[in-house]
């Protein structure tokens, strides 16, 4: 859909630099849609899942222990990526 808005360029152009964004649309679509998600997460935030306390307890296996699985990773070498 073709429409005319009036943008502050010098933020365009800053957007569009700092994230690479190869066309004005594009820098536009992304805002909208970040704009859009950030929406959705603080809606998710306040309604929740549904679910009670008791049954978001009950989801997770007692046995879980998540310092236990920390512990168990190699922590990588000081200067290089985890990817590597």
């Amino acid at each position: 859909m073709k429409m005319t808005m009036h943008i502050d360029e010098v933020l365009l152009a800053s957007v569009m630099k700092e994230y690479g964004f190869e066309s004005k649309t594009e820098a536009v679509e992304k805002a909208l849609f970040e704009m859009d998600r950030r929406a959705k997460l603080k809606r998710f935030a306040e309604e929740g899942l549904g679910f009670t306390a008791e049954e978001l307890k009950n989801a997770v296996d007692p046995n879980y222990d998540l310092m236990a699985l920390r512990t168990a990773e190699k922590p990588p070498r000081y200067g290089t990526s985890r990817s590597r």
